[in-house]
């Protein structure tokens, strides 16, 4: 192969040295955003992501678990063996408390009927030591009879009877605490209706998993009511957290792509007395038609991710009116997180910071997250005067201090575009030291879509488009009785057992919250 000739001109070569010098400096470049880019997608796909670190946490308790069991087996073998050893003092056992709450069974072992020592038997009891030990009793499915005695009347001849229960389904032969334990099992224990119907069949009952099927989707109609009206509930508030997440859909040749929205009421960090509500909803894509469909009617305060289909609502010229838009900072810190995180280790240095800028702006992000945990729970006149007393310098000298940084960078580079991400939005970010009733991050929103993110890796998918609204239908109902500190088991079975007799003007007692006060009422 024939080499280029070299010019004999010292001028051209200087030249020539140059230009390739700068073809290498931007083919370096190149190399180092596209090693940035490849160890990004890495770390999403295989990062450290929430659901990722409980599955590492729950590896890590298989690993302790199996650790305890080994050292169990060890030492139950050593208490076998019949070794002599030396008298030692042995140190104060530790006493465990079970609860209170939990039934006990006595077992009272047979006394001596005479002294071991003498042969005598006048015995004089001293007292008692009492060893518990915590034991189980499998689940017990049982059947409910309700008997309807006929009776004639011998003066008129006529018949009477007393009218029949309400059946949560009607012809159908599931009680309610049933129901509620299928239902809790799928939607919040992330157990499919295949692995029930399991575990059902090996307790010697056989329920199929149409049979289920067809009772989940009649218990997601007879209670869409209280769907509807804790809708009502979390789009009365004057400050809501919004956001979505993936969930695949089953379609003909391979699963597709749907969304689940979630809308947070969340008022205790502003000290607000009313109580917390999520509702869920599902549409087959991410357009932004979908939130404006969910938010119609609401003009309050939106806290979000800067996702595009939300900016609609926040145009002056939106009937009724613009929504206020509160963006989350704890999106904006992950940027540049996930920049110092992953840039040492694009360029093969994993124990030095390759970008200090992405550094050093986690720390002044920290700084104002710190100060802010301070003031939770106050009421919002205290909230803001705080704000403007402590928290307001430190996001005036963080945002001075992204002008001076961006005004060095290229439009091109990573830690522009992370940097953009607030100045272009920096009045909606410092919106929060004006308004006590807003928070620096989404996260009611993000925790309220965590169970359906570690659901995903049981149930796989939604069967269809029904499926997800159904799942929609029973991540609120389910949510919103945990966020009230309600056992949703519990909750959905007395509900269900009282619904359908229930009078539709007092509906909203069984609402959890109510539930709850009442449950506490009858309690005490």
């Amino acid at each position: 192969m024939a080499m280029d000739p070299v010019p004999d001109d010292t001028d051209a070569l200087k030249a020539a040295l140059i230009e390739t010098r700068a073809r290498l400096s931007g083919a370096e470049a190149l190399i180092e955003h596209l090693q940035l880019v490849i160890a990004k997608m890495k770390r999403a796909m295989y990062g450290p992501r929430s659901e990722r670190s409980q599955r590492l946490l729950d590896q890590l308790e298989l690993e302790l678990e199996e650790l305890a069991a080994a050292v169990g087996e060890d030492e139950a073998k050593t208490d076998r063996a019949t070794i002599q050893v030396q008298s030692f003092a042995r140190g104060q056992a530790t006493r465990r408390d079970f609860p209170d709450h939990l039934p006990r069974r006595r077992i009272v072992h047979p006394a001596p009927s005479c002294c071991p020592s003498c042969g005598g038997t006048r015995l004089s009891k001293l007292g008692e030591d009492v060893t518990e030990t915590l034991d189980v009793v499998p689940r017990q499915l049982f059947v409910t009879e309700h008997v309807r005695e006929k009776f004639s009347c011998r003066a008129c001849e006529k018949i009477t009877q007393p009218p029949a229960p309400f059946h949560v389904i009607a012809r159908g032969f599931a009680g309610p605490s049933l129901l509620a334990m299928i239902l809790v099992g799928k939607y919040a224990d992330h157990q499919p209706l295949n692995r029930q119907s399991e575990q059902f069949a090996r307790e010697g009952v056989e329920l199929s998993v149409s049979t289920m099927a067809d009772h989940v989707g009649a218990c997601a109609a007879t209670l869409l009511p209280l769907y509807e009206l804790i809708k009502a509930h979390v789009f009365a508030a004057e400050r809501i957290h919004g956001d979505d997440t993936t969930v695949p859909v089953l379609a003909k040749v391979k699963t597709r792509t749907g969304r689940l929205w979630t809308y947070v009421r969340e008022d205790r960090p502003f000290a607000g007395r009313a109580p917390p509500a999520a509702v869920f909803f599902y549409s087959p894509d991410r357009e932004g038609a979908h939130p404006a469909r969910h938010l119609a009617g609401y003009t309050g305060i939106l806290q979000a991710d800067a996702y595009g289909g939300f900016n609609a609502l926040y145009a002056p010229e939106r009937k009724p009116g613009p929504i206020t838009e509160a963006p989350c900072w704890a999106h904006a810190r992950r940027k540049f997180f996930e920049l110092a995180d992953v840039a040492s280790k694009a360029r093969g240095r994993s124990s030095a910071v390759i970008s200090p800028i992405a550094f050093a702006a986690v720390q002044k992000f920290d700084a104002v997250f710190a100060a802010e945990r301070a003031i939770n729970g106050l009421s919002p006149a205290e909230r803001r005067a705080v704000r403007q007393r402590q928290i307001a310098p430190l996001v005036e000298e963080l945002i001075a201090w992204m002008m001076r940084e961006r005004a060095r960078l290229s439009r091109h580079n990573d830690l522009a575009k992370a940097i953009d991400y607030v100045l272009k939005r920096v009045d909606a970010f410092t919106r929060f030291l004006q308004d006590g009733r807003i928070c620096i991050s989404n996260n009611a929103a993000e925790r309220a879509l965590r169970a359906i993110a570690l659901g995903r890796r049981s149930w796989l998918f939604a069967g269809s488009d029904r499926g997800g609204e159904r799942a929609a239908i029973m991540f609120t109902l389910i949510q919103t009785a945990k966020l009230n500190d309600v056992d949703p088991q519990a909750w959905l079975a007395d509900v269900l057992a009282r619904i359908n007799d229930q009078n539709v003007k007092r509906l909203d007692q069984l609402l959890p919250w109510n539930w709850k006060a009442a449950e506490a009422a009858l309690a005490a």
